[in-house]
């Protein structure tokens, strides 16, 4: 379901119908699951070594929506929308942070048989 909204979200990045048909930036935004993702990093948040996988997972996704948002940003600029980078720059150096700080691989110890 998830790859379902990758061919609608690069047309409206594409051809740039986000800002001149829809004249709605939040559609692309949405397409990218951010609610879910804040739930689920809040289960993570708990127990963070468990849950390195999810963390990372919303590291990567908050610099990919940081680079989304950067298109956006520069395709609005292109066609005399003002439009600030400052939230690009927020979602890159969140998810940045995220990986900085994920917890260390943790060693599975198999017992051994004897």
């Amino acid at each position: 379901m998830n790859l379902a909204v990758i061919y609608p979200l690069y047309m409206h990045l594409r051809h740039s119908s986000w800002l001149l048909e829809l004249k709605n930036e939040t559609e692309p935004i949405f397409l990218s699951f951010f609610i879910p993702v804040g739930v689920f990093l809040l289960i993570a948040a708990r127990r963070p070594s468990e849950h390195r996988s999810m963390i990372a997972l919303v590291a990567w996704w908050h610099i990919c929506h940081g680079v989304v948002m950067a298109i956006q940003t520069a395709q609005a600029r292109i066609h005399g929308v003002p439009r600030s980078f400052m939230d690009v720059v927020l979602m890159i150096v969140i998810g940045s942070l995220l990986l900085t700080l994920l917890p260390p691989k943790r060693d599975v110890v198999v017992p051994s048989v004897a």
